[in-house]
Order: C-alpha cells, then structure tokens, then sequence
C-alpha cells in the first residue's frame, strides 16, 4: 500500500461506507478496515495520509490503537469519531498528540475539512523527513577531518584559527572548506547553517 490516504477503522459497515462515499466526492481516496486489529497489521513508521478512528469498537478500542500507534512511531495523523459520551476521552487523546476529534452526528463538510488539513499536516511533515533523510546521507559523505573543519566553520571560526586548532595548514583548511560546501551543495557558510539546522539538535556525526 503506497501513497497518501486517508484510513477509516470503524466496525460499523454502513458507516465506513458512507465516510468513503464522502471522501470520494471530495477527491481524497480512503482505505477502509474493519477492526483496530485488522489495521494495526499494516501500520507503520512509513505509512502516510491520515486517521479516521472510531473510539468505541468491539475488541481494541480506538484509544488503546491510537497508544498502540505511538508506541510503534506511526506518525499518522489520528481524527477520532466519538459519540457524546466519548468527548473527555478524546480530549485526552488530543493532549496525547492527536490531530482533532469530531462528535457524532458530524457535519460532512467539516469532517472532510479536518481529514484534509490532517492530509495537509501529513505531507509537510513527510516532506521535512525526506529532507532530512538527504541531509543525513550528505553528511555521511564527509570524512572525520572535514567534520571536524565544519564544526568549526558552524561556530564562526576562520580559516587560519582552524588550521591553528587542528595543527594543519590554511591551505589545506580551504580545501576541506571547498570539499565540505562542494559536497553538502551549499556556497556559504550561513547556507550551510540554515540547512543543517533542519537536524534540531540531532548530532552532525
């Protein structure tokens, strides 16, 4: 299952139907699934779109999927559906880190404005791992010295107090700088502090 979706769990068949019915009439395809179980088979850190989750379900519950998704890192976005009596247990799914929670009866138009702001939500945190992902693999590419030399080039050193630090020559610190901009694809050093500040405060090496 590639691609970007929107997955609906719910044990009601009338009820994935319809959601379905509804996503398709405004252009978002949807995978349906008729148990937590039966979900929690395909999810994953790579899975991506959004989450449709019914809070009450015979077996696993949609809160005990959702703590189950966490403890694997499923990054999706989690909208629950929840009856009236189910509203501070969404709550507390929402202080845990889910995405919103819409109460049975629900508007249509609403329901489907949320399912794409999670979609939305989703994409440009997969944008930002993919960036990351390339980031880490042009880092990888650099040698322990020029690693070293850019750390230094990060804290503002110059050329000649980094030879001095590292007991080589000037020389040889410009081709170390040539080599580390040349292989990170930057031209400056501010350039290159701006794409490595997508790592937070992951180590550079």
């Amino acid at each position: 299952m590639t691609g970007a979706a929107t997955h609906i769990v719910d044990d009601d068949p009338a009820v994935r139907d319809s959601l379905q019915w509804l996503l398709q009439s405004r252009g978002v395809s949807s995978h349906v699934w008729t148990s937590a179980d039966e979900f929690l088979v395909v999810a994953s850190r790579e899975l991506c779109g959004c989450l449709l989750l019914d809070v009450r379900m015979p077996g696993m519950s949609g809160i005990e999927l959702f703590d189950r998704l966490r403890a694997l890192h499923c990054q999706l976005p989690v909208i629950f559906l929840t009856g009236h009596g189910d509203v501070p247990m969404a709550v507390q799914a929402l202080k845990d880190g889910a995405f919103d929670f819409v109460e049975k009866p629900y508007d249509d138009n609403a329901l489907v404005d949320k399912v794409l702001a999670a979609l939305a939500q989703d994409e440009r945190r997969s944008v930002k791992e993919n960036s990351v992902q390339a980031l880490e693999q042009k880092l990888a590419q650099l040698t322990h010295r020029e690693q070293e030399v850019m750390q230094r080039i990060l804290g503002g050193k110059l050329n000649k107090v980094i030879a001095d630090e590292l007991g080589i020559a000037m020389r040889t610190v410009e081709v170390h700088r040539s080599r580390i901009f040349e292989k990170m694809k930057v031209r400056s050093a501010v350039e290159l502090s701006q794409i490595l500040s997508l790592l937070g405060d992951k180590p550079l090496g």
